[in-house]
Protein backbone atom coordinates (compact mmCIF):
# COMPACT_ATOMS: atom_id res chain seq x y z
CA UNK A 1 0.00 0.00 0.00
CA UNK A 2 2.69 2.54 0.97
CA UNK A 3 4.62 2.27 -2.51
CA UNK A 4 1.38 3.27 -3.97
CA UNK A 5 0.22 6.39 -1.77
CA UNK A 6 3.64 7.23 -2.67
CA UNK A 7 3.22 7.09 -6.03
CA UNK A 8 -0.07 9.00 -5.70
CA UNK A 9 2.09 11.59 -3.59
CA UNK A 10 4.68 11.98 -6.17
CA UNK A 11 2.53 12.84 -8.79
CA UNK A 12 0.39 15.31 -6.76
CA UNK A 13 -2.87 12.88 -7.55
CA UNK A 14 -4.97 13.66 -4.59
CA UNK A 15 -6.86 10.87 -2.55
CA UNK A 16 -9.29 9.67 0.38
CA UNK A 17 -7.98 6.71 2.25
CA UNK A 18 -9.80 4.29 3.86
CA UNK A 19 -9.29 1.79 6.05
CA UNK A 20 -11.58 -1.11 7.14
CA UNK A 21 -11.96 -5.13 7.24
CA UNK A 22 -10.10 -6.98 4.76
CA UNK A 23 -12.85 -7.58 1.97
CA UNK A 24 -12.15 -10.00 -1.13
CA UNK A 25 -15.16 -9.67 -3.25
CA UNK A 26 -17.74 -6.61 -4.52
CA UNK A 27 -20.32 -8.19 -2.38
CA UNK A 28 -17.72 -7.61 0.50
CA UNK A 29 -17.05 -3.97 -0.26
CA UNK A 30 -21.16 -3.12 -0.77
CA UNK A 31 -21.29 -4.11 2.46
CA UNK A 32 -19.03 -1.86 3.75
CA UNK A 33 -20.14 1.54 5.97
CA UNK A 34 -18.50 3.77 4.22
CA UNK A 35 -19.27 6.70 2.32
CA UNK A 36 -18.65 6.47 -1.55
CA UNK A 37 -19.06 3.17 -1.75
CA UNK A 38 -21.04 3.29 -4.82
CA UNK A 39 -17.74 4.37 -6.76
CA UNK A 40 -15.71 1.29 -5.73
CA UNK A 41 -15.38 -0.86 -9.14
CA UNK A 42 -15.42 -4.62 -10.35
CA UNK A 43 -11.93 -5.85 -11.06
CA UNK A 44 -11.21 -9.26 -13.33
CA UNK A 45 -8.04 -10.50 -14.54
CA UNK A 46 -8.40 -12.47 -18.09
CA UNK A 47 -6.23 -14.09 -20.77
CA UNK A 48 -6.81 -15.39 -24.09
CA UNK A 49 -6.89 -18.82 -24.93
CA UNK A 50 -3.11 -18.96 -26.06
CA UNK A 51 -2.07 -17.10 -23.02
CA UNK A 52 -0.59 -14.27 -25.24
CA UNK A 53 -2.78 -11.54 -24.29
CA UNK A 54 -3.88 -10.39 -20.54
CA UNK A 55 -6.40 -8.04 -19.53
CA UNK A 56 -7.48 -6.09 -16.52
CA UNK A 57 -10.59 -5.53 -16.95
CA UNK A 58 -12.38 -2.33 -14.47
CA UNK A 59 -16.42 -1.83 -14.03
CA UNK A 60 -19.33 -0.81 -12.50
CA UNK A 61 -19.86 -2.80 -9.23
CA UNK A 62 -22.88 -3.71 -9.94
CA UNK A 63 -22.51 -4.60 -13.39
CA UNK A 64 -21.78 -8.62 -14.95
CA UNK A 65 -19.64 -9.27 -17.99
CA UNK A 66 -20.35 -11.83 -21.21
CA UNK A 67 -17.20 -12.63 -21.98
CA UNK A 68 -17.81 -14.01 -25.49
CA UNK A 69 -19.53 -10.28 -26.40
CA UNK A 70 -16.33 -8.56 -24.32
CA UNK A 71 -13.72 -10.42 -26.74
CA UNK A 72 -15.64 -9.30 -29.92
CA UNK A 73 -15.40 -5.96 -28.68
CA UNK A 74 -11.54 -5.82 -28.25
CA UNK A 75 -11.21 -7.96 -30.93
CA UNK A 76 -9.08 -10.88 -28.77
CA UNK A 77 -9.30 -14.43 -29.37
CA UNK A 78 -11.62 -16.68 -26.80
CA UNK A 79 -11.32 -15.11 -23.11
CA UNK A 80 -11.51 -16.75 -19.81
CA UNK A 81 -9.85 -15.79 -16.35
CA UNK A 82 -6.49 -16.40 -15.89
CA UNK A 83 -4.82 -18.05 -13.55
CA UNK A 84 -3.51 -17.39 -9.65
CA UNK A 85 0.02 -18.05 -11.40
CA UNK A 86 -0.80 -15.42 -13.99
CA UNK A 87 -2.28 -12.95 -11.53
CA UNK A 88 1.12 -12.90 -9.36
CA UNK A 89 3.55 -13.39 -12.33
CA UNK A 90 1.97 -10.06 -14.21
CA UNK A 91 0.39 -8.22 -11.42
CA UNK A 92 1.99 -9.62 -8.21
CA UNK A 93 -1.66 -10.32 -6.58
CA UNK A 94 -3.01 -12.58 -4.72
CA UNK A 95 -6.68 -14.31 -6.28
CA UNK A 96 -9.09 -12.05 -4.97
CA UNK A 97 -7.05 -9.21 -5.12
CA UNK A 98 -6.94 -7.76 -8.44
CA UNK A 99 -7.30 -3.93 -8.49
CA UNK A 100 -6.45 -1.12 -11.04
CA UNK A 101 -3.66 -0.25 -9.13
CA UNK A 102 -2.04 -3.92 -9.68
CA UNK A 103 -0.86 -2.60 -13.04
CA UNK A 104 2.06 -0.58 -11.14
CA UNK A 105 3.58 -4.06 -10.71
CA UNK A 106 3.25 -4.82 -14.30
CA UNK A 107 7.03 -4.28 -15.25
CA UNK A 108 7.13 -5.48 -18.66
CA UNK A 109 3.80 -3.43 -19.34
CA UNK A 110 2.16 -7.25 -20.79
CA UNK A 111 -1.81 -6.52 -19.35
CA UNK A 112 -4.02 -3.96 -21.17
CA UNK A 113 -6.47 -2.21 -19.01
CA UNK A 114 -10.09 -2.53 -20.43
CA UNK A 115 -12.26 0.11 -19.06
CA UNK A 116 -15.70 0.38 -18.95
CA UNK A 117 -17.15 3.31 -20.88
CA UNK A 118 -19.67 3.96 -17.75
CA UNK A 119 -16.76 4.50 -15.34
CA UNK A 120 -16.02 7.90 -17.53
CA UNK A 121 -19.29 9.24 -16.44
CA UNK A 122 -18.18 9.47 -12.69
CA UNK A 123 -15.65 11.89 -11.08
CA UNK A 124 -14.87 9.41 -8.62
CA UNK A 125 -13.85 5.76 -8.57
CA UNK A 126 -12.90 3.64 -5.26
CA UNK A 127 -10.19 1.03 -5.61
CA UNK A 128 -7.44 -0.55 -3.30
CA UNK A 129 -4.17 0.51 -3.40
CA UNK A 130 -2.56 -2.45 -3.44
CA UNK A 131 -4.09 -3.84 0.02
CA UNK A 132 -7.88 -4.97 0.79
CA UNK A 133 -7.51 -3.69 4.01
CA UNK A 134 -8.12 -0.17 2.49
CA UNK A 135 -9.75 1.89 -0.26
CA UNK A 136 -8.73 4.71 -1.59
CA UNK A 137 -11.53 7.46 -3.64
CA UNK A 138 -9.79 9.66 -6.45
CA UNK A 139 -10.97 10.84 -9.27
CA UNK A 140 -11.36 8.97 -12.48
CA UNK A 141 -9.36 10.93 -14.63
CA UNK A 142 -6.35 10.63 -12.17
CA UNK A 143 -6.20 6.97 -12.27
CA UNK A 144 -6.31 6.93 -15.78
CA UNK A 145 -3.44 9.74 -15.71
CA UNK A 146 -1.79 7.01 -13.88
CA UNK A 147 -1.94 4.14 -15.61
CA UNK A 148 -0.74 6.38 -19.17
CA UNK A 149 2.27 7.52 -17.00
CA UNK A 150 3.12 3.44 -16.00
CA UNK A 151 3.03 2.62 -19.80
CA UNK A 152 -0.16 0.45 -20.43
CA UNK A 153 -2.22 -0.05 -23.03
CA UNK A 154 -6.02 1.11 -21.84
CA UNK A 155 -8.99 0.26 -23.90
CA UNK A 156 -12.30 1.89 -23.45
CA UNK A 157 -15.27 -0.55 -24.18
CA UNK A 158 -18.92 -0.50 -23.32
CA UNK A 159 -18.85 -3.17 -21.19
CA UNK A 160 -21.65 -5.42 -19.05
CA UNK A 161 -25.40 -4.67 -18.40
Amino acid sequence: MLEVLNKLDELQIKYQLIKHIPIYTIEEANNLDIENKEYIVKNLFLRDDKKRNYYLVVIKNHKKVNLNDLMLKINSRRLSFASSDDLNKYLNLKKGSVRPLGILNDKNKVVTIIIDEDILKDNLIGVHPNDNRATIFIKTKDLIKLIELHGNLIKYVKVGD
